[in-house]
């Protein structure tokens, strides 16, 4: 539901193989990786161990099982 009804950081839900591996691809106005309010460079990606009820402030989605940080690099 875009930004208004989920933080900006709100990805939705993935499913994760069994041999740990996990595509997202997504389009989520009003962010950008610079430049914007709601810029995502140099700040983190959390994947949580159960399913995201979009609740707040966690979406009741459990423990954080994994973390990245996103950079942008060189082409």
């Amino acid at each position: 539901d875009g930004i208004h009804h989920a933080h900006a950081g709100d990805l939705g839900n993935i499913t994760v193989a069994a041999d740990g591996s996990a595509t997202l691809e997504a389009v989520i106005r009003g962010i950008s990786l610079t430049g914007s309010p709601y810029d995502v460079a140099g700040r983190a990606v959390v994947l949580h161990e159960k399913v995201d009820d979009f609740s707040q402030p966690a979406g009741n989605a459990g423990g954080r099982i994994g973390c990245g940080t996103i950079i942008i690099t060189g082409h």
